[in-house]
């Protein structure tokens, strides 16, 4: 194994593996996805799928039990439901998104940094598919390039030099993500990003309304509607 990527099934992270896959091949990468208590458990369906259809190796966790101290409306056990709103107008009138959830991608990471630095390779590279528009207005500080670029130095520092974190959309916005993965045939219709737990996306949450305008911006139809 070459590359581990975190994989939500949604499309930033199935970009990222397009890149993985293009760089080293199907059979030097492994997905990891992760059940933290999420409503939306439909993206671990999705993540499967996409895994099959690239032909690499897949492996799953439940940490949710980590989570259960967090009221996160994102999570099963939260009493509040999944704000229909835009990221941005959510913190005019708070702190944090409402589906914050508090550390996410840090624990995250650092599973998948210890499976990763658990392997014989003297070089593996760690992807997250974190960009510009969930950090934007500090949205999810845990996708900022400030949070990547220092946990990106201590997961170094802890595996001497082995794993290193790969985050290729900390720059960008979520159109330019989908720019490159069309350019790499990502398969979007595999793809799951809706909050919501339904049947089809709800095409109103904060990660419904992104996902829109990035298809939207272009030019093209979002395959999985």
């Amino acid at each position: 194994m070459k590359a581990m990527v975190l994989s939500s099934g949604g499309v930033d992270s199935t970009t990222a593996l397009a890149m993985a896959v293009d760089k080293f091949g199907a059979q030097e990468v492994t997905t990891i996805s992760i059940f933290y208590g999420q409503k939306h458990s439909r993206e671990l369906e999705s993540a499967r799928k996409i895994a099959k259809f690239y032909g690499v190796d897949h492996i799953e966790f439940d940490l949710s039990q980590i989570f259960k101290q967090s009221n996160s409306s994102l999570l099963t056990h939260s009493t509040d439901s999944i704000d229909h709103r835009s990221y941005s107008e959510q913190l005019q009138t708070q702190s944090r998104v409402s589906t914050n959830v508090p550390f996410r991608n840090g624990v995250m990471l650092a599973v998948a940094a210890s499976i990763a630095d658990s392997h014989d390779e003297d070089q593996i590279e760690l992807y997250i598919g974190a960009h510009a528009d969930d950090a934007a207005g500090n949205a999810y500080a845990d996708c900022s390039k400030e949070f990547i670029d220092a946990f990106g130095k201590s997961i170094e520092v802890a595996t001497y030099g082995k794993v290193k974190l790969i985050a290729p959309f900390v720059g960008k916005n979520k159109s330019e993500v989908v720019k490159i993965g069309l350019k790499l045939k990502v398969p979007y219709e595999l793809t799951w990003s809706c909050y919501e737990s339904g049947e089809t996306p709800c095409g109103k949450c904060a990660t419904c309304i992104d996902r829109q305008r990035a298809f939207e911006i272009n030019g093209v139809k979002d395959p999985a509607l």
